[in-house]
């Protein structure tokens, strides 16, 4: 059958997190810099329907091509690893150090390859600096400036504003990891994926990883926003709240559900598989 059930749901996003827990540097850094680059894409894809005058469901419509192709490339994305190492953790299949630093790497992977992307976007719309980046350009400085400033004109509930809505994203991003491991096809998982990254999107709640993309293209294209400024209103509290919400509502509360009865459908791991339903299951 293509459906698999929780329990063997669970099962799956066990074994998984011993894989990506034995992943070396040099892979941590590379699929988590291809990650971060793909999110941007996804992410200035939404950017250019926007720019057209497109209502914003479209471009929620759309955003989740990052996260499928990602997925099922078995690359790495922090936020998504906010949910499963945890979960790895409570299961005793990963131990804390390997946590923090699955986490660090691929965090880091993260953010150098959002800003990569984000600066080749930036040379492309400006055609090599030779333009303002017409109604793209605004677009990314509007967007900079209200995750950043409009946060920090609040004072202390800004920043809550920001941690709250990094809680209610990484829900549903987890969820969308989670349910890669709810189908054997291929269709089947880009289905369960696109449904929590369509909904998270649409309410315009705070992705730490997209926010790599968003907040330096905008200060690219000269928004007012310090690097101190997009860090300390945006980014720490949006990791903070993604972190929450991937490791408590996500991998904690999977678990202690379905963990328990995990053992008996479990299969032996292997860390080279390369199967297709092993390779989707590893990512993000």
């Amino acid at each position: 059958m293509d459906y698999v059930a929780p329990k063997q749901l669970v099962a799956e996003m066990l074994e998984t997190t011993q894989k990506k827990a034995a992943l070396p540097v040099r892979d941590l850094m590379i699929r988590g810099m291809l990650a971060g680059g793909l999110l941007g894409y996804a992410t200035s894809l939404v950017m250019v329907v926007s720019a057209q005058g497109l209502p914003p469901i479209v471009g929620a419509l759309l955003f989740p091509v990052g996260f499928v192709m990602l997925v099922l490339l078995g690359l790495e994305l922090a936020t998504g690893n906010f949910a499963l190492l945890p979960a790895g953790l409570l299961s005793r299949d990963v131990r804390f150090g390997e946590l923090v630093r699955n986490w660090s790497w691929v965090y880091l992977g993260n953010l150098l390859g959002s800003v990569a992307y984000a600066l080749l976007f930036f040379l492309a719309v400006t055609n090599f600096m030779t333009s303002d980046g017409g109604a793209l350009g605004e677009l990314l400085r509007q967007a900079a400036q209200k995750k950043t400033l409009a946060y920090a004109a609040l004072g202390y509930k800004g920043w809550m504003t920001a941690m709250i809505k990094g809680v209610l994203c990484n829900w549903m991003v987890t969820l969308g990891v989670v349910l890669a491991f709810s189908s054997r096809s291929t269709l089947g998982k880009v289905a369960a994926m696109w449904l929590p990254i369509m909904t998270f999107f649409a309410h315009g709640y705070e992705h730490s990883i997209v926010n790599m993309f968003v907040i330096p293209a905008g200060m690219l294209f000269h928004a007012p926003v310090s690097i101190g400024k997009w860090w300390w209103w945006n980014q720490i509290p949006v990791t903070i709240g993604n972190i929450v919400s991937g490791a408590l509502f996500t991998g904690a509360l999977l678990y202690v559900t379905y963990g328990n009865s995990t053992r008996l459908v479990r299969e032996p791991v292997s860390i080279e598989s390369t199967s297709p339903v092993g390779l989707a299951a590893e990512g993000a």
